[in-house]
């Protein structure tokens, strides 16, 4: 799910302001998408599109991962529960509406990513942080390395569709499906990255979809930023760490006599 920095801490040497735009508070920036003259219907149709579709994959990852993390407190409850849902008059269109908007967002972003470089144009002296350590320099690197983080949770998708999906596992087969899957040394370094990346992107993203949307200005900047790296640290961590939990609650079970 790549998406441009925007103003997410990266500054060039001499900080470059739009004719007939001054700069805020803290750094904080319009979108360059809105810079210059209005945009046209397309143009501004775009600039929300990348967010309103980061935000909705936002909301299936927090689902999925209550869901899956059923299978390690309730494996026999999981197998249920993935059967009710598969059995599901509406999820096929579900399905389809999801797999629209996994492809449609990087594509948008990308297209927004060109659409910001054009309207900024060239950029004297190389980009560097105006942010500290800790969240913050996370969030600086999160940044510049979104496309890439987009990048391998498109790689992850594939793999994983690939594994459970094509074909989907029979009834009270979906868990050990996943688990013979996480028993290749490879995939199951894949799943921890993807947690990872996930993290990252969303570091970037949350705040970055806000500001594109018109919905962050000074007063609840802190509160979305902050909102929002919680939900980036929880997905993260629940999606690279529960690979390694079901992994080990199954060899305890196998050790078990």
């Amino acid at each position: 799910m790549p998406a441009p920095a925007h103003s997410s801490g990266l500054s060039s040497p001499e900080p470059a302001v739009a004719v007939g735009c001054a700069p805020e508070p803290d750094g904080f920036a319009p979108d360059l998408a809105a810079a210059g003259p209005p945009p046209v219907a397309a143009a501004g149709l775009l600039a929300r599109l990348v967010p309103l579709s980061g935000l909705a994959l936002v909301l299936f990852l927090i689902i999925h991962l209550a869901a899956v993390s059923q299978a390690l407190l309730d494996p026999a409850g999981f197998e249920r529960l993935a059967d009710r849902l598969h059995r599901q008059a509406w999820l096929p269109a579900a399905e389809l509406a999801l797999t629209i908007t996994l492809l449609l967002h990087p594509l948008l972003a990308l297209l927004r990513s060109l659409r910001n470089r054009q309207a900024r144009g060239p950029v004297a002296g190389s980009l560097r942080s105006r942010r500290g350590g800790g969240l913050e320099g996370a969030a600086a690197l999160a940044g510049r390395t979104a496309p890439w983080s987009g990048s391998l949770l498109l790689l992850f998708l594939a793999v994983h569709l690939s594994q459970l999906r094509l074909p989907r596992p029979a009834a009270g087969e979906e868990l050990s499906s996943l688990l013979r899957a996480l028993g290749h040394p490879a995939a199951a370094g894949l799943y921890v990255l993807a947690g990872v990346a996930v993290a990252l992107h969303l570091l970037h993203s949350n705040e970055s979809a806000h500001r594109s949307l018109g919905w962050l200005d000074p007063a609840n900047r802190p509160r979305i930023r902050g909102f929002g790296r919680a939900v980036a640290l929880t997905l993260g961590a629940g999606f690279s760490l529960l690979p390694v939990a079901l992994l080990l609650r199954a060899s305890l079970h196998r050790a078990t006599p």
